[in-house]
């Protein structure tokens, strides 16, 4: 039997993970056991990583290329890159072969032992970073939707794997949670998205609102986008209020820890809304007051749902 695999992050994998501070919830707060801590922040390394391989964020040098097996001369295209990290991926899963090369790969691998989760959740992140190449434009609410199925509800798979509190009705209302979280990340980035050529405000919604994508450009929103944000919102809050009852369905450090999730989507459409749904001059972010009132408010809601 092999000794544990040396996962002391490198300054890139640390400059990933230190990302966690700019969410809008805490990714593994303080009063977890230190256990679920570990694994949460393995997870949401992983996460964070493939977002960035996606997103042509990874730390400037080439150590994660050079990680994957990728020589940086080569440049960084993200498809390749992806699939190298792919194949990387599969090593976790592979007991018998090699180890992965990426640190925050080899960090993750015995979180996946020990909680014993499967490859899918991992493969649908890359999936959705794969479609982020070839798809920047979404023609329906169920287009996106279907985009979130990959993108956003296996972190929250995860995170019920991990915890080994999963079941068909908690799956269900953490998909609900998750997608809402990842649809309020997109109304606070519409300007960062655009700057990708990405646009993730439904065609048909646009349409409707009367909005071109010349108004999303524009330093301030118009009223047309401003109207458009706030129905968006009111869709991420209607899937948020299956929140209480997720948490109310489960006791102790864990309901803590899926309140703060919840309110920290709420809290921030709180200062979406305070911003006047105007979203172009960058993303409006929730007060460390708020959240803390928003997650008083949920657990409230909580206890009358359990």
């Amino acid at each position: 039997m092999t000794g544990a695999p040396d996962v002391r992050p490198g300054p890139a994998s640390r400059t990933t993970l230190d990302k966690a501070a700019d969410e809008n919830f805490p990714v593994a707060p303080f009063f977890l056991p230190r256990a679920w801590r570990d694994d949460l922040m393995a997870v949401y390394g992983y996460a964070r990583l493939v977002d960035d391989i996606g997103d042509g964020d990874l730390a400037p040098g080439g150590a994660d290329a050079r990680h994957l097996g990728v020589d940086p001369a080569l440049g960084d295209d993200p498809v390749t890159l992806l699939d190298a990290f792919e194949t990387d991926l599969r090593r976790v899963f592979a007991p018998a072969g090699p180890p992965p090369g990426h640190p925050l790969l080899r960090a993750l691998t015995p979180t996946v032992r020990r909680r014993s989760l499967e490859p899918g959740p991992f493969l649908g992140l890359v999936e959705a970073n794969r479609q982020d190449q070839v798809v920047r434009r979404y023609e329906t609410y169920d287009d996106l939707l279907a985009y979130c199925e990959l993108s956003a509800n296996p972190v929250g798979r995860l995170v019920l794997g991990i915890t080994g509190t999963a079941s068909p009705e908690r799956l269900g209302r953490s998909d609900a949670v998750c997608t809402a979280l990842q649809i309020v990340e997109h109304l606070q980035d519409v300007t960062e998205d655009l700057g990708r050529d990405r646009i993730y405000l439904p065609a048909e919604d646009m349409k409707r609102f009367h909005v071109t994508e010349a108004d999303l450009a524009a330093p301030t929103a118009n009223a047309s986008v401003r109207s458009l944000i706030a129905y968006e919102a009111e869709r991420a809050r209607l899937l948020l209020d299956q929140g209480p009852a997720l948490v109310g369905s489960v006791h102790g450090r864990l309901r803590l820890l899926l309140a703060g999730f919840v309110a920290g989507g709420r809290a921030a459409l709180a200062s979406i809304a305070a911003a006047g749904h105007d979203v172009l001059p960058g993303p409006p972010k929730p007060t460390t007051p708020r959240l803390l009132r928003e997650v008083g408010a949920v657990l409230r809601s909580a206890h009358r749902e359990g």
